[in-house]
């Protein structure tokens, strides 16, 4: 059997493009005992993949040149020396972009339990993406019921997810994408009560149209120019989310801008980086949520099927220049 790889031979500086990567069949991994095989269906392409694959300080050590780009997967156990694991699972983590991979259990997720879901939303909704949404907007921002909870691209996998949790929580929500379509999107298939396209003139004044009461709750998975409008209309005792810094391409030099000390204390709000994996202990808890609202039909999952393991080395460029309409994923 093939086992097609993405690999990663050079050493990019901000987004990695396709000629960071390679395809190669590496050969089948053998298994020893405590470990499993599983044969990949899917690939996730994440946001975190440009950190993982720069040589910059981050809370992963880079992925070593030669090796598989790190990533999430979902696959089948086709083989097992685990008696807790059987062939025929259904298993997701960090995996890598290998079609075969061999795992001694520790990088799994676990098994994918929601049979009546679809095995994807383990890379999406259902995985990394669903844990981030929940406790990055519930815990680290706590919105209060009638708060404005502002989230920045809004219709990107994450984005989506915390408008819509946010809207469970009733909470007025303001989703900001990048052109027309995404805008529409936010409105139409995810429910947010406003919309903003960032890439249309006159943002601050969509931001004051759209928060007549000014901004309660940031959802930040951007940082740059968007952010800096966004901190100019903070309400009292607003909280930020920082979750992600999509619209920063290079952090070396660091990227000046404008100093948010004076909005944060005049608004006295507070401002919290936010890791999913500090939650790790209680991904069930909200899995287990979003496996219910699924169930109901307050959460909508809108995915972007890329196919092959050939169309993997532009797929982290697709993500940072927008072209995804959807959770990013890779059949195999």
């Amino acid at each position: 059997m093939r086992n097609p790889s993405a690999i990663l031979i050079e050493r990019p500086k901000g987004v990695p493009t396709a000629r960071h990567f390679a395809i190669e069949d590496r050969p089948l991994p053998s298994l020893e005992a405590g470990q499993l095989l599983v044969q990949a269906q899917a690939w996730s392409v994440d946001p975190a993949q440009r950190g993982w694959a720069n040589d910059a300080p981050n809370y992963l050590p880079p992925v070593a040149i030669g090796d598989p780009m790190r990533g999430f997967a979902v696959g089948e156990v086709v083989e097992s020396r685990r008696p807790d694991y059987r062939p025929g699972d259904i298993v997701s983590g960090m995996l890598g972009w290998s079609r075969f991979a061999v795992s001694d259990g520790s990088n799994l997720d676990g098994k994918f339990t929601y049979s009546d879901l679809p095995p994807s939303y383990a890379l999406g909704v259902l995985g990394l993406t669903g844990v981030t949404a929940y406790f990055g907007l519930l815990e680290a921002c706590a919105p209060e019921t009638g708060e404005t909870v502002v989230v920045s691209t809004a219709a990107g996998s994450v984005g989506a997810t915390v408008g819509q949790i946010a809207k469970i929580k009733g909470c007025r929500t303001v989703g900001i994408a990048g052109g027309a379509e995404k805008a529409r999107l936010c409105l139409e298939e995810f429910g947010y009560d406003a919309a903003i396209d960032y890439r249309a003139p006159g943002l601050i004044d969509a931001i004051d149209a759209a928060c007549p009461n000014r901004v309660d709750c940031y959802f930040d998975n951007t940082c740059g120019a968007i952010s800096d409008a966004v901190m100019t209309r903070l309400a009292k005792g607003a909280r930020i989310t920082i979750c992600g810094t999509a619209a920063i391409t290079d952090w070396d030099p660091l990227p000046q801008g404008p100093r948010v000390h004076r909005q944060l204390l005049a608004a006295s709000a507070r401002m919290t980086g936010f890791l999913a994996f500090d939650y790790a202990d209680r991904r069930h808890e909200a899995l287990d949520a979003l496996a219910g609202w699924l169930r109901e039909g307050k959460v909508k999952v809108r995915e972007h099927w890329l196919n092959g393991a050939e169309a993997a080395p532009g797929a982290i460029e697709l993500l940072y220049a927008g072209g995804n309409t959807g959770k990013l994923l890779i059949e195999l």
